[in-house]
């Protein structure tokens, strides 16, 4: 299952660091950050129940980029 959420970040390697903390995730297959367009794609493994997995990618992101968000 793949999913888009809206987020806010401040530049571009922010973003990197966001989707590099994204992506290793439990429960994330893949992601990707679109600085641009302010948007994180999701992809989940099989079996994931996304709305816990986010909680989990939100926490990680803001470790990484604590000025970050994530909008679930």
């Amino acid at each position: 299952m793949k999913k888009t959420y809206k987020i806010e970040v401040d530049c571009a390697n922010c973003a990197d660091k966001m989707e590099q903390a994204a992506k290793k995730t439990e429960g994330v297959k893949d992601a990707s950050v679109n600085f641009m367009m302010l948007r994180m794609k999701v992809e989940f493994e099989e079996g994931a129940y996304p709305s816990e997995v986010m909680l989990k990618v939100r926490e990680n992101c803001k470790k990484v980029e604590d000025d970050c968000e994530v909008f679930l």
